[in-house]
């Protein structure tokens, strides 16, 4: 049978965690947005190569910190949830600085790996990117590139990090599942639900879109649907994170509340 641990060791845990993801999100968006607000105001907007590919570092290194801070969120809670009586020893101040300070690192190798290759890339022809920030394949399309390399290795990198991440969730949300059925208590079985359904949303919606616009063919989508998704992960997750792991807190639901009321009383 299945202890849920108190909320006395989970709750500064789990802060942690989040104070780290939302300044991560705000990385990542800040780093595309400003650009693409301009993007919007005027028809060309110009930026030099060392700042787009200041741009595309930025983004891809909090992009990829972010996978590895949604992995380390999911053993998170199956430590919580499969080993209650343990989490204060397994997951102590400790463990998650040093599962933070590898999410950040991972994300920066991964980042340089694909930056150190648009560095060492010619740009002697067109200089126009249709799209609303600098990614990795329009600028190797610019490039007077003949390296397969260039090619090979930061999708191998890219999808490397995406694979080990979700790896890792699904094996933890295999055990936290078999687990959760254990439970006889039906009131149990639903806090334990409770307390995944804002991580697997953010995952969803991150993994999801990512393995749309870089895992599906080329051939399968077009430009325009490249920019509106790169524009939904890159912006509005970002954006939507706060709301979705602010749900569970009761204050907000109060505030929630109280806000539909006038709204029901005035209409």
């Amino acid at each position: 049978e299945i202890v849920l641990m108190s909320s006395k060791y989970y709750l500064p845990m789990v802060s942690f965690i989040l104070s780290h993801l939302a300044f991560v999100d705000i990385g990542y968006s800040s780093s595309v947005t400003p650009l693409m607000l301009i993007n919007f105001l005027v028809e060309k907007t110009s930026i030099t190569l060392g700042g787009c590919v200041a741009q595309f570092c930025f983004a891809a290194t909090f992009g990829s910190v972010e996978c590895f801070l949604l992995a380390v969120m999911a053993y998170d809670r199956y430590v919580a949830i499969c080993s209650p009586l343990l989490y204060s020893t397994n997951m102590s101040t400790r463990v998650y600085t040093l599962l933070v300070i590898t999410s950040y690192l991972g994300g920066c190798i991964n980042s340089w790996i694909s930056t150190g290759f648009l560095l060492n890339l010619s740009f002697c022809g067109s200089n126009k990117i249709n799209h609303f920030f600098c990614d990795y394949s329009p600028l190797l399309k610019l490039s007077n590139n003949q390296d397969n390399l260039a090619e090979i290795l930061p999708a191998a990198s890219a999808g490397s990090v995406i694979v080990i991440t979700v790896f890792i969730i699904i094996i933890s949300y295999v055990y936290i599942l078999f687990s959760v059925l254990k439970i006889k208590s039906t009131e149990v079985r639903s806090k334990a639900f409770s307390t995944c359904t804002s991580h697997l949303t953010a995952v969803t919606l991150f993994y999801g879109t990512l393995t749309f616009i870089y895992m599906m063919p080329k051939s399968s989508y077009s430009t325009d649907q490249n920019k509106v998704i790169s524009v939904f992960y890159s912006i509005m997750i970002p954006m939507l994170n706060p709301l979705i792991y602010s749900l569970r807190n009761n204050e907000v639901k109060g505030a929630l509340r109280k806000l539909m009321s006038r709204k029901h009383l005035f209409s």
